[in-house]
């Protein structure tokens, strides 16, 4: 009975690809709380509410950061979903798992907003960053192990993962840096999502 279950369950691309676009709706949503209207009482003038505004630009910056980090990720996961021709119980385990790893960006970008200057803030987003990594290149690794990939996107699956190693291995050493300059890491990350959002063709990054 177990074995029956196990081959099942979990196949339906469709209903895992609709949890995860709620997930990524609902995470992405919430980004912008960490944003504050500054508070009617402390401002009485012009000068004031700049002051106070400017107070948000951390908060703003890691919010673009991880908008444009969801984005990427999203793209990333429809990409491998559509070229799969089925799942099974463990591809979708590692997808939740995945998802698991987007709801928690709220928490590691508010981290960062407050503490922008502090290494452990930038080193637990980056850990954030590198868990949604993680979890696709494994669920990629399983799909191709359990022949769920398309025969004719089996080039995807290659792509798929140099693109996630590489992108992990740049988020690293941005991340790093941080025991250099804060500010240097957190401008670094900001580069290599712009580059990956706007995907210029660049051979030696992997850009498929």
């Amino acid at each position: 009975m177990g074995k029956l279950y196990n081959d099942v369950a979990g196949r339906d691309l469709g209903r895992l690809a609709a949890l995860s676009d709620g997930i990524f709706a609902f995470a992405m949503t919430l980004l912008v709380l960490n944003i504050r209207v500054p508070g009617a009482l402390a401002v009485h003038s012009e000068g004031e509410l700049g002051h106070a505004l400017l107070r948000l630009a951390p908060s703003v910056l890691t919010c673009v950061m991880t908008f444009m980090t969801l984005g990427i990720f999203w793209i990333g996961q429809q990409t491998q979903l559509s070229a799969l021709k089925s799942a099974d119980r463990n591809v979708a385990w590692l997808h939740i798992g995945f998802m698991f790893a987007v709801v928690l960006t709220p928490f590691s970008t508010a981290l960062l907003a407050d503490f922008i200057t502090f290494r452990l803030a930038i080193l637990i987003y980056w850990a954030n960053i590198a868990l949604l990594g993680l979890m696709l290149y494994l669920a990629s690794r399983h799909a191709y192990r359990a022949d769920l990939f398309k025969e004719h996107l089996l080039v995807g699956y290659y792509a798929l993962l140099r693109r996630i190693v590489s992108s992990q291995s740049m988020y690293a050493i941005a991340a790093l840096l941080c025991f250099v300059n804060t500010w240097l890491s957190i401008g670094l990350i900001f580069v290599i999502q712009l580059n990956y959002v706007f995907a210029p063709r660049i051979p030696w990054l992997y850009r498929y």
